[in-house]
């Protein structure tokens, strides 16, 4: 493992299968972690990208990759997204998830789900078994398990350390506390090495197959304390997620409204379809000029066409890691040091 990956791009061994995964962007608690803390969470996501490779060296498909590296973040605790996902003000959970294949631009997302366990299961259902490609709240639910997709009950999804992090927003009335916003008044219960109280929620990955085609996923618990109802980016289609063989795969982590409304994903593709810009000047631009100016924080994992990699983000911090078939994964949480 390394904590050394450079928040910029990376560009060797273009074109062999790869793929990117990130849990969440924010704030830097170097110094208020413990190295059993942070190795949590790197060996979490390293054992992701492993699982990844070995799909990817048999030949599996792009959007395979994604859903099942995915659908392993929903199931771990240390992220938002599945068992973990924060809780909104009235005290539930409202679960959102997108996937998209490059090959046809297929698409499929659910918004709201308070019972499927897997919401990017659920995702990859609706572009697999539906002519439409999103569905909400309890239809969205119902759709799923009429594919037959496993029911839990709604308390499955929670925490001790999630709902003492909404009792705590509540009790200091600090009012919709984003899993990534600067509010100092939510400390880190959780020892974690990005304050769970000032982190983005999101996780997603990103691939390309030994078939050129590329596939992403996203998915999250949304943001503590949030209004019931309040759906982000993450199952807009080329808001939070996009994939297009002929430019990109890219998933987003970050405050939801300006990712909306900067159509964050689909920019990058754009920059690189029609202004020519390679992946890193594409993705740098958006990450760190047209979010910024309309307040937005956070980062994206992106991966090209060519298979170049490339994850910015302009917090202090994001989980994130890639690991291409026949080399060791590379996963970091904090930024490179400057020199």
């Amino acid at each position: 493992m390394s904590e050394t990956l450079s928040h910029e791009a990376t560009a060797t061994a273009r074109g062999r299968p790869v793929l990117a995964i990130h849990g969440g962007a924010g704030t830097l608690l170097r110094s208020a972690m413990s190295p059993e803390a942070a190795a949590q969470y790197t060996n979490a996501l390293e054992g992701i990208l492993r699982a990844g490779q070995l799909q990817l060296q048999r030949g599996d498909s792009a959007l395979d990759v994604v859903v099942q590296a995915v659908r392993a973040l929903e199931e771990c605790e240390l992220f938002n997204a599945g068992r973990g996902a924060v809780y909104t003000a009235a005290g539930t959970h409202e679960l959102d998830a997108c996937v998209m294949a490059g090959d046809g631009l297929r698409a499929g997302a659910v918004a709201g789900l308070r019972t499927t366990r897997n919401p990017v299961l659920a995702a990859r259902a609706v572009l697999e078994h539906s002519e439409h490609v999103m569905f909400v709240g309890p239809a969205a639910d119902l759709f799923a398990a009429r594919q037959g997709l496993e029911q839990v009950p709604h308390g499955w999804f929670g925490t001790p350390q999630r709902l003492q992090q909404l009792r705590l927003a509540q009790a200091l009335a600090a009012g919709v506390v984003l899993d990534h916003d600067g509010q100092a008044a939510v400390i880190n219960t959780d020892n974690a090495p990005l304050d769970e109280g000032q982190k983005f929620g999101t996780v997603g990955a990103v691939a390309l197959d030994d078939a050129g085609h590329l596939a992403a996923a996203t998915s999250t618990g949304g943001m503590t304390n949030k209004q019931a109802g309040r759906v982000g980016d993450t199952p807009l289609i080329g808001a939070g997620c996009y994939a297009n063989d002929a430019t990109v795969a890219i998933s987003c982590t970050g405050t939801g409204e300006p990712f909306m409304r900067a159509l964050a994903a689909h920019d990058v593709s754009t920059l690189m379809a029609y202004a020519g810009l390679p992946l890193a000047e594409a993705a740098e631009r958006v990450v760190m000029q047209t979010l910024p100016a309309l307040g937005g924080q956070g980062g994206l994992i992106a991966i090209a066409a060519s298979g170049e990699v490339c994850m910015p983000f302009n917090t202090e911090g994001m989980y994130r890691g890639f690991a291409r078939v026949g080399e060791a994964p590379v996963v970091a949480i904090y930024k490179e040091a400057q020199p």
